[in-house]
C-alpha cells in the first residue's frame, strides 16, 4: 500500500500533533520574555526527523488547527486565534515549515547525525525567524530586542532538545520505518 493511501502516516502525524500539545503543557515562564519554554520544539523537530516532510508538516498543521478552533493545546492550555495573533504566534506558525524543512533535509541528504543536526538547526531557525518577526510587531520591539527576549533565553534549552530529538530519532526510526 502506498504511503499516500495508508492510514499509518496519518496516525503518526496525529500522534505528533498530540505529543506537541502535551509538550505545550510543560511550561516554564521566563521573566524577560512573553514566550515560555515548552517541549513543543522537541516534538516539532522529532516529527521532521521521523515522519518526513509531508507528514511532519501535516501533523503540525493539525496541531495548529486544533488550537485555533478552541482545543486547549497551546502553552499552558490556551487556545484560539488570539494566541496565534499574540507574541508567541509566530513561533507556533513556524512549527509547520520547521517540521517540513527538517524532514525535507533529512529525506534529501540522508539520515546521518550531521545531516539530522543541520536539518534541525534549519527547522529551529525558521521557528526563531517567524517568532521574532511577529514578536517585534505585536510587542512593538526592534528586531534586536526581539532576538534578545525571543531567542537568546531559549538557545541552551533548544540545543538540549535538539540533541534529545537526535537520540530519540535514532531509537524510534527502525520501529517507524
Amino acid at each position: 500500500m502506498s504511503e499516500y493511501t495508508s492510514v499509518r502516516p496519518m496516525i503518526r502525524a496525529s500522534l505528533f500533533a498530540a505529543l506537541t500539545a502535551i509538550g505545550a503543557f510543560i511550561k516554564i515562564p521566563i521573566p524577560v520574555s512573553p514566550v515560555p519554554i515548552t517541549l513543543q520544539v522537541f516534538f516539532v523537530l522529532l516529527a521532521g526527523l521521523v515522519l518526513g516532510s509531508r507528514w511532519a508538516g501535516t501533523g503540525m498543521a493539525v496541531y495548529l488547527i486544533l488550537g485555533i478552533i478552541g482545543f486547549p493545546v497551546f502553552s499552558g492550555g490556551s487556545s484560539g486565534i488570539g494566541v496565534m495573533l499574540g507574541p508567541a504566534g509566530g513561533y507556533l506558525i513556524g512549527f509547520i515549515p520547521a517540521a517540513f524543512i527538517t524532514g525535507l533535509i533529512a529525506e534529501t541528504f540522508g539520515r546521518s547525525a550531521p545531516v539530522k543536526i543541520g536539518a534541525m538547526i534549519a527547522g529551529l531557525s525558521i521557528i526563531y525567524l517567524l517568532g521574532i518577526i511577529q514578536l517585534s510587531i505585536v510587542a512593538d520591539l526592534s528586531i534586536h530586542e526581539s532576538v534578545v527576549i525571543g531567542v537568546l533565553p531559549f538557545l541552551i534549552g533548544d540545543f538540549i532538545k535538539l540533541i534529545a530529538a537526535l537520540i530519540v530519532s535514532k531509537r524510534i526510526e527502525p520501529v517507524i520505518r
